[in-house]
């Protein structure tokens, strides 16, 4: 079983200068984990919803709360995205994606297939690969 028959093909992007806030708000509201950052068609970097919960400061919405705090939500996107993300294509095994995943300690791999993004693979679905295969 390869790759392209668990990813998800809904694939959530923001652009490397897209704000702190606007990608919090849409992680919140979208229900996912993971944002793959696009700059001139082409990967760039991967973002998870801890990489948004480490930028942010802790005293956010607090009644501790000051300006710089506040001041932590306009960071772009392209200072808090994994750059150089580590990717699978369509072909790959779920094994293989699976090892690649553990191995690199990451939670997601985004998909291409050349420089073309076609989809978002999770330690999620493959988890739920694994268990439906024993069922």
């Amino acid at each position: 079983m390869t790759v392209e028959s668990i990813m998800s093909r809904d694939v959530v992007t923001v652009s490397p200068d897209a704000a702190l806030m606007d990608i919090r708000k849409r992680l919140q509201e979208g229900g996912f984990n993971h944002m793959l950052v696009i700059e001139d068609g082409k990967l760039c970097g991967v973002i998870s919803d801890r990489d948004v919960l480490k930028a942010i400061s802790p005293f956010l919405d607090t009644y501790s709360e000051e300006h710089r705090d506040v001041k932590t939500l306009s960071q772009p996107a392209s200072e808090i995205m994994q750059s150089d993300p580590i990717t699978v294509t369509p072909g790959t095994s779920i094994q293989e994606a699976s090892k690649t995943l553990l191995d690199n300690r990451v939670s997601s791999l985004p998909v291409v297939e050349g420089d073309d993004l076609v989809g978002i693979v999770t330690g999620k679905d493959m988890l739920e690969y694994f268990i439906s295969e024993e069922s």
